[in-house]
């Protein structure tokens, strides 16, 4: 259900490369939550770091909502960068497992499956 991989890089290198090959691999970047400085933000201790990238395809999330409207529940897709432990690891929630826990007929979509190879694509480059 989740596909994390560990990066020698920075958590600033690994975010910079990431939103790098989000563009790259054509997806649209619909959003960056950096949960590390909101949190830091409201004066709650949080000692490590995380951003959350919002991503997306139009014509894929027109075909999801066309098989079952409540796969919504699970957009956008995100990938998340973030420390632990002072180790960097990039990380996301695989599409096919989520949208087919929903509704059958996604777990079983080709352009799903194209989308979630694409993004571990996007997380194994930014590693």
């Amino acid at each position: 259900m989740v596909y994390i991989v560990e990066s020698d890089k920075s958590f600033y290198e690994a975010s910079v490369d990431l939103e790098e090959v989000i563009l790259r691999l054509g997806f649209s970047l619909l959003h960056v939550q950096d949960l590390g400085a909101s949190l830091g933000g409201k004066e709650i201790e949080f000692d490590e770091e995380a951003k959350v990238y919002a991503i997306g395809s139009q014509r894929l999330t027109e075909r999801l909502l066309a098989i079952d409207v409540s796969l919504s529940l699970a957009l956008p897709f995100r990938i998340s960068v973030y420390t632990e432990n002072g180790a960097t690891k990039i990380g996301m929630l695989r599409p096919l497992a989520v949208l087919g826990a929903l509704s059958p007929l996604a777990g079983h979509d080709g352009m799903l499956r194209e989308f979630e190879d694409k993004m571990i694509q996007a997380v194994d480059e930014a590693r």
